[in-house]
C-alpha cells in the first residue's frame, strides 16, 4: 500500500520519521537505527539495507553540513584529512564487495559481522564518551595542540571501510575518534566537521552499491519523506529532552540489535 507518490509506504515513512526524530533527539548516526531496522524488521537483505541506507545519510547529512557550515562549525581542514583516509579506504572496500558479490554468502556474513561490532561500539561510544575524552585530556595535557595528520588519516580510512560494509560509524564513531584527537576543539565544530565528512563518503559508498545493484530508490524515497521533518522536530525537541535517561536507553537498544546481528 502507498500514499501520495508511487512505491511509497506509511511503513517506511514512519520508520523514517522515527529514526531522524531520534537522530535530531540524541546525534547518533541514523545508519545504528535504519540499517538494523531494515534487516531484522522489513526483512531486507543486508546488501540492499546498507545501500539504501548510505544514500539515505548522504541526504540527510547534507541538510545537516548546510546549517553547521552557515553556522561557521566545520573545520573544512579536518574533514579533508579524513576524507584522505576514508574515499581511497571506501574504493578498495567497494572493489572488494564487487569482486565477492553483493549477495554472497561472505558479503552477507560480512556486513552482519561489522554491523553488529560497529552497533555495540556506537552504544559504548554514548555512555563513555564524555569520560573518555576527560580522561585523554587529563592524562595528556598537550594532546591535541598537535595531533599528527596521519592519525586523522588513519582515522578516515578505518571509518571508510567500516561504513562502507555496514552504513555505521560515520557518526558515532568518528565523533568519539575526533574528540579524542582534538579535544580542545569546540564539540559543535567536532560534531559539524564528522557531518560534513560524512556526506562524500556516504555518498560515494552509497553510488559504490547503487553501482553493484544493492539499492532500493522507493524504499529511500518513502524514508526520506518521513526522516527530514524527524530530524527537524528532533533538533527542536532535544532541548527540552534529559540526556541522562535518553542515551542508556538508546544505549541498551544498540546493544541488543548489535548482539542479534551477530548471533
Amino acid at each position: 500500500m502507498s500514499v501520495g507518490l508511487p512505491g511509497i509506504s506509511p511503513a517506511y515513512i514512519v520508520s523514517g520519521l522515527l529514526v531522524g526524530l531520534l537522530v535530531g533527539l540524541t546525534g547518533v548516526g541514523g545508519g545504528s537505527l535504519m540499517t538494523p531496522l531494515l534487516v531484522l524488521v522489513f526483512g531486507f537483505h543486508p546488501s540492499t539495507a546498507v545501500g539504501t541506507d548510505l544514500l539515505f545519510a548522504a541526504v540527510t547529512k547534507s541538510v545537516g553540513t548546510t546549517i553547521h557550515n552557515a553556522g561557521k562549525t566545520v573545520d573544512w581542514r579536518i574533514v579533508g584529512w579524513l576524507a584522505a583516509g576514508s574515499i581511497p579506504a571506501t574504493i578498495l572496500t567497494l572493489i572488494v564487495i564487487g569482486h565477492l558479490g553483493t549477495t554472497s554468502k561472505t558479503v552477507t556474513s560480512l556486513i552482519s559481522l561489522v554491523l553488529g561490532v560497529a552497533l555495540l561500539l556506537s552504544a559504548v561510544s554514548l555512555i563513555v564518551k564524555d569520560r573518555v575524552v576527560a580522561i585523554a585530556v587529563r592524562r595528556n595535557p598537550d594532546f591535541g595542540l598537535h595531533t599528527s595528520l596521519w592519525l586523522t588519516v588513519l582515522v578516515g580510512f578505518v571509518v571508510g571501510v567500516v561504513v562502507s560494509i555496514s552504513s555505521v560509524g560515520a557518526g558515532a564513531l568518528g565523533t568519539i575518534a575526533l574528540l579524542f584527537l582534538y579535544p580542545r576543539l569546540p564539540v559543535v565544530k567536532i560534531v559539524g566537521s564528522d557531518i560534513a565528512h560524512a556526506v562524500p563518503l556516504t555518498l560515494i559508498a552509497g553510488i559504490g552499491h547503487w553501482y553493484l545493484g544493492a539499492v532500493n530508490f522507493r524504499l529511500l524515497e518513502s524514508l526520506l519523506v518521513g526522516s527530514i521533518p524527524g530530524i527537524l522536530l528532533g533538533s527542536f525537541g532535544a532541548r527540552y529532552v534529559s540526556e541522562a535517561w535518553l542515551k542508556p536507553a538508546l544505549s541498551v537498544v544498540l546493544i541488543l540489535v548489535g548482539i542479534k546481528m551477530l548471533t
